[in-house]
């Protein structure tokens, strides 16, 4: 990489600080990709990092990682139209109820997920969706609630990468699911609102099974030196479009395999 696109050290650590300090005063900043056109993806990658160690060195523990903007329906809500990537914390982790205020989310959006439970590591490049089949522990009906620090919603591929993948809270439903004996590509989800029908869609729409997503996220990551490892909660992108969330808004998921439902998943949000 030639010198001038390798990431510099101190804009790096400008713009990590800058996210964190709207991910902890729940504000918004201007578009990184405007503030600084020259900026990329190995630069957003380097901010993310940088990001996500000042939520480290506060205490937060990495538990997994995600990948999103898989499905053509979030790309084009989203202007998007490649996947991003970042990483999960415990802190990220909700059980119960999603208190809005004490989790600082800014402009939340529901999406209905499937989270991979790996039971051994995966290190890109060279992964396979076999390999990712053969290394998870089991699946799981989930909500991800994506959160940006970027001002509404304006980004790119550089701002979500840098922001940790507009990565909020997560909540993962109660079944644990051996996906062997499941057909991930033709799994469906259906979504309700506070009672209503919302959305529905099929494991294809994430790069065609979420087992491929996910082993896309290992060789991304893997090529960046960080692996997927034993225990790692994984989320493998949106199987439908996204929803805002406010107080009092209750969203239902409920996973089906061949017409049978085998998972639910509840984000309540107060």
């Amino acid at each position: 990489m030639p010198d001038a696109e390798r990431p510099n050290p101190a804009r790096t650590a400008h713009y990590g600080a800058m996210l964190h300090a709207a991910l902890r005063g729940r504000h918004v900043v201007a578009p990184l990709i405007a503030q600084d056109p020259s900026l990329t993806i190995d630069h957003a990658y380097a901010i993310s990092l940088d990001f996500l160690a000042r939520r480290v060195a506060e205490g937060e523990r990495v538990v997994g990682k995600k990948i999103g903007v898989t499905s053509k329906a979030v790309q084009d809500m989203l202007g998007v139209h490649q996947p991003d990537f970042g990483f999960l914390t415990d802190w990220m982790h909700v059980t119960g109820d999603i208190d809005i205020d004490a989790r600082a989310l800014i402009a939340p959006r529901a999406e209905a997920e499937i989270a991979f439970i790996l039971k051994d590591s995966l290190n890109g490049p060279g992964v396979t969706a076999a390999d990712v089949m053969a290394a998870t522990e089991a699946i799981a009906p989930c909500f991800e609630i994506v959160d940006s620090r970027i001002r509404d919603w304006k980004i790119g591929i550089v701002d979500t990468v840098a922001d940790n993948a507009s990565c909020g809270v997560f909540v993962i439903g109660a079944e644990r699911l051996d996906p062997r004996g499941l057909d991930l590509p033709g799994l469906h989800v259906v979504v309700t609102k506070n009672g209503a029908p919302l959305s529905e869609g099929y494991g294809h729409a994430v790069q065609g099974n979420p087992a491929q997503a996910v082993a896309w996220l290992a060789n991304t990551l893997g090529a960046h030196g960080v692996t997927l490892d034993a225990g790692d909660v994984i989320l493998s992108g949106s199987l439908v479009p996204l929803a805002p969330a406010t107080k009092g808004d209750r969203f239902e998921m409920t996973l089906s395999d061949g017409g049978r439902a085998i998972g639910s998943c509840v984000a309540n949000f107060i």
